[in-house]
């Protein structure tokens, strides 16, 4: 390849480069929800009596064990998971989104600091925004975007031609694996890597952390922390009106 041809592929190269946006990935609930949205709308479909009371007996007794600090939150989160996929199907989807916006519009205020100042912060500098969650795709994304995100990932379940869930779950092995999920990402909207952040709290966020620059541990949960403490990852963690930095991070 001669001196202009070599030339104009750098030229162009860097062209490209230059349209990159730099991504910043959150995770939701934990993170920027000071809660699970999965947890609220669970709970509100159990109340407007979408969902049978008895779906509240496979989290009931994992919710006492971790208010009395005897079992933890993962375990509480599992059993509403799985009230939720044990009653969703048969379920309406304009009742679902109904409940969903209600949810909303009472919850969307109930946000850590730290992290919506962030993604203020980051909305500013001209990141792409990216949200994951393992929460119904559907009230995710009116969750995010009320925050201004530019794309958000939830968990999806399908429904029939006439509008009624069917209790199957859509695309579950991406949806749980984030760094699959934020490479699709950079892939179809043209992003780069080069200044990435990430920011979770659980151990299930390790993946996504090992793909960027700059990940954040959030209020960890002790697997986590341990990781993050070992690799020099950030650590913040928000307590009342304050927040502070364990790990000062790369």
């Amino acid at each position: 390849m001669g001196y202009r041809e070599t030339h104009g592929s750098i030229i162009q190269f860097i062209q490209i480069n230059s349209n990159m946006k730099k991504v910043a990935i959150f995770d939701i609930d934990g993170t920027i929800f000071r809660s699970s949205l999965l947890i609220e709308i669970t709970e509100a479909l159990i109340t407007e009596g979408i969902f049978k009371v008895s779906a509240k007996s496979y989290y009931a007794k994992q919710y006492q064990n971790w208010l009395d600090r005897k079992g933890s939150y993962e375990k509480y989160i599992d059993g509403v998971v799985r009230a939720f996929e044990a009653n969703i199907k048969g379920t309406k989807y304009k009742d679902f989104l109904k409940i969903s916006k209600k949810v909303i519009a009472v919850k969307r205020n109930h946000t850590y600091q730290y992290t919506r100042d962030l993604v203020k912060k980051l909305k500013k500098k001209n990141y792409f925004l990216m949200a994951i969650s393992n929460s119904p795709k559907a009230i995710v994304d009116d969750f995010c975007k009320e925050l201004g995100f530019d794309k958000a990932y939830g968990r999806m379940y399908e429904i029939d031609e006439k509008g009624i869930f069917t209790g199957k779950i859509m695309y579950k092995e991406m949806i749980s694996d984030k760094a699959k999920v934020l490479q699709r990402a950079i892939d179809k909207e043209n992003l780069t890597i080069a200044g990435s952040i990430a920011v979770g709290d659980t151990e299930s966020d390790i993946p996504m952390f090992k793909k960027v620059e700059k990940p954040v541990c959030f209020n960890p949960n002790r697997s986590l922390y341990i990781v993050a403490k070992k690799r020099g990852w950030k650590i913040v963690v928000e307590r009342k009106d304050m927040f502070y930095e364990i790990n000062p991070g790369k």
